[in-house]
């Protein structure tokens, strides 16, 4: 009757609807006298014996309707006919009463003597409400039968009302029933029905039987105990379950019993263990409180049981056990399994903290190495720039020696071997700029510095140092003029323009070497074409790497110059690309972004196409502090005509002018020298010294930005070491033809 699958608070009030219904069932066994009236009233008057009489009644009214006329006539006949109808209702196994008028007029002998003690007031001329009112008042009628409201409904027989049942003494059970006839006549039955109530008792009695063996059988066949206590502690009801599963004997598991022997007998056999509420007003005050109670008790079976107490409406409590060890083992392993991935969990947090340490570990130790090689790199590349000007300073005093010898006249096998020495010191220059070139690129602070500026000022200096490599190799050097703006680093796409015309150079044995470039959109296509021995497919992947050269070169190359172009154009964003045939040539293109044109920056760099045979009639000073560098340009600059004064510092030209007594035309300084003292410092000094905007060229080996920058705000040009003599030759003529010579005191304004 109640599935176990439901929640434990839902089986309980299924339990107590039942129980609720036993005990009514049980009360009703008592009751029969005050209820029975009601709770048969319908089938008894519905009973086919009362009808049949009710029937025949209504019958004889109907014969004594149709001959009261009769009876007016004829006083005989009257009194015949009554005597007849007298006759007839004595014969009726019930009473018969027929009032006229409000009065009792014809009765049967059942009717007068059916309750005794109203025997003596009955009686022709007896009015109706008397008759109900003696009836009231009989000793013979059981208070609590309808007879009560027969007095009551009186005054409203003539509405014909529903009948009365009502019981007399020894048991017997009578229906009173009265209808208004035709002529406004009252006839009154009494029907005797003790059989159909005892009989109808009999089947509520079996009936109750029945579904009370019923009740008790499925409460015995619960799974869980169910016990009920009354108001006073006293057990009403108790399954089979709750007593096998508190281990109650049987005396204490029957009806009557009170809570205080069942607590005692569990505390002593140690079932529930610790029990706070032993005493039951407690219990029921905690419940008026809290509304239920739940426990879970384990047994010395190790059998954990559940106790759930729920109060009743009539002050008692329901009490629910059930046996939840299968559950309680579920939950347990569930906990323990819990644990266990608990502890797993937290092992395994404890291990990746472990790793996590050493990962950090492992990570400050990368730190500490990439610091350490970025320091290393950075220490490479300040000691490439500063070991730059002492690496190239020897190269640059050879140069300026070698071209010396090679105005002289020598002999052919001389000039022979001094045109050998200047290749070889060439070939030196070239890997020096590209180890320099590789060791900025590689550097993890380097800047670029990207500007926007037109292509004619890289592609005119490229064909002024390339040039005479070319005609050296019987090559046409063509280089198509563009006046479109770019951004990029303007060094280092110089420096990448000039080692793909150099590599065309170089892998060109005759025809021509042609720099152009496409507007492609947005973009600028730089290109070199040449005419050389090509690149197969298979090298055209690799020529980008170090060290790689392509068979078919000539010259003492070491493969570094794509590799410094890739390098370079990769930082800018630029791309670089090749196409080649074997046997026919190449084409090497760099792509850049175009812009608008603007306003440049003037120029330091004269547009030279051929080196100019005049006379250098100018005073120059020279400042250098490497003795044979030094010697060989005042050897060189003397050799062109020009009055040099050879100075080492700042301080000694400042000296040589002043007691020259006039100003110089122009200044070649190194950039670093001696004692912390620089070129700029000097022509800073000396123009200072003179009052005027000295034409001034700063020779170095350093190509950091900051010093073009600032070279750039003093309007002095910048030449790289080794120097190329056109260029300084045709510069230093371009930069003294732009103002008039003024060699007298007081020259301001010249070169403002």
């Amino acid at each position: 009757m109640i599935d176990r699958d439901l929640p434990l608070d839902v089986q309980v009030a299924q339990q107590d609807k039942i129980i609720k219904a036993l005990v009514q069932r049980a009360n009703q066994r008592h009751e029969l006298g005050r209820s029975a009236y009601s709770l048969f009233q319908s089938a008894i008057t519905l009973q086919s014996k009362v009808s049949e009489k009710t029937r025949d009644l209504e019958a004889a009214l109907n014969t004594l309707g149709q001959t009261s006329t009769e009876l007016e006539t004829s006083e005989e006949a009257r009194n015949q006919t009554e005597q007849s109808l007298t006759d007839a209702l004595e014969s009726m196994e019930g009473g018969f009463a027929l009032f006229t008028g409000g009065r009792l007029r014809v009765y049967n002998d059942y009717f007068k003597k059916l309750i005794p003690d109203v025997h003596d007031v009955i009686g022709p001329g007896l009015s109706l409400e008397t008759y109900f009112d003696s009836l009231t008042k009989s000793t013979y009628i059981a208070r609590d039968s309808d007879a009560e409201k027969l007095a009551g409904n009186a005054a409203q027989a003539n509405e014909a009302p529903a009948p009365f049942v009502f019981e007399i003494k020894n048991d017997r059970w009578f229906v009173i029933n009265y209808r208004q006839t035709s002529h406004n006549n009252i006839v009154v039955f009494q029907t005797e029905i003790t059989s159909v109530v005892r009989s109808n008792r009999l089947e509520k009695n079996q009936l109750i039987d029945a579904q009370e063996h019923f009740l008790s059988a499925a409460f015995d066949n619960m799974p869980q105990g169910v016990c009920t206590f009354s108001s006073d502690g006293t057990m009403l009801f108790g399954n089979a379950r709750f007593t096998s599963l508190l281990s109650l004997p049987g005396r204490l598991a029957c009806v009557g019993t009170s809570y205080a022997q069942i607590v005692e007998h569990l505390s002593a056999h140690s079932i529930m263990g610790d029990l706070r509420h032993d005493n039951f007003a407690t219990l029921l005050r905690y419940l008026r409180r809290k509304e239920s109670l739940h426990l879970r008790r384990r047994q010395k079976n190790h059998t954990v049981l559940e106790f759930v107490v729920n109060p009743l409406p009539d002050g008692g409590c329901i009490v629910n056990v059930m046996d939840v060890t299968v559950q309680s083992q579920t939950t347990e392993q569930l906990e323990n399994r819990v644990q266990e991935r608990t502890q797993e969990l937290t092992d395994l947090n404890k291990e990746l903290r472990g790793q996590y340490t050493a990962l950090e570990s492992i990570e400050e130790d990368l730190r500490q190495a990439k610091a350490e090689v970025e320091a290393a790199m950075s220490s490479k590349t300040r000691f490439f720039a500063a070991a730059s000007h002492d690496l190239l300073q020897p190269i640059n005093a050879a140069k300026l020696l070698i071209s010396s010898l090679s105005d002289m006249a020598l002999e052919n096998d001389v000039r022979d071997t001094v045109h050998r020495i200047d290749h070889s010191f060439q070939s030196m220059e070239s890997l020096l700029h590209a180890l320099l070139d590789i060791s900025r690129l590689e550097s993890v602070d380097m800047k670029l510095a990207v500007t926007d500026f037109a292509l004619d000022g890289i592609m005119r200096n490229i064909a002024n140092d390339m040039g005479p490599l070319a005609v050296e190799k019987g090559l046409r050097l063509e280089v198509v003029p563009s006046r479109v703006w770019v951004r990029s680093d303007q060094r280092y796409l110089s420096r990448s323009v000039q080692n793909l015309v150099n590599n065309a150079i170089q892998y060109t044995k005759s025809g021509r070497v042609l720099l152009g470039c496409r507007r492609r959109g947005n973009s600028v296509v730089i290109e070199v074409w040449d005419t050389g021995v090509g690149i197969t497919k298979a090298d055209q992947e690799r020529v980008f790497q170090e060290f790689t050269r392509v068979d078919g070169g000539s010259g003492m190359g070491m493969g570094l110059g794509l590799s410094i172009v890739q390098r370079a154009c990769a930082h800018l964003g630029h791309k670089v690309s090749v196409r080649s045939q074997p046997g026919k040539g190449s084409v090497f293109s760099i792509t850049l972004p175009m812009v608008t044109a603007g306003v440049g920056e003037h120029s330091d760099t004269p547009n030279v196409t051929s080196q100019t045979s005049e006379s250098l009639d100018l005073i120059v000073v020279m400042i250098e502090n490497d003795p044979g560098v030094l010697f060989a340009m005042s050897r060189r600059l003397e050799s062109w005509g020009a009055s040099v004064l050879a100075c080492t510092s700042t301080e000694q030209a400042v000296e040589m002018v002043a007691e020259l007594g006039m100003n110089p035309d122009v200044i070649l300084a190194d950039y670093q020298l001696d004692h912390g003292d620089t070129g700029i410092e000097s022509i800073i000094a000396l123009r200072q010294q003179a009052g005027a905007g000295l034409p001034a060229i700063i020779i170095t080996a350093n190509q950091e930005t900051s010093i073009k920058d600032l070279c750039a705000q003093l309007r002095i040009s910048v030449l790289t070491k080794p120097v190329n003599l056109s260029r300084l030759r045709s510069l230093i003529d371009w930069k003294t033809r732009q103002v008039p010579r003024v060699r007298s005191e007081g020259y301001d304004q010249s070169l403002q």
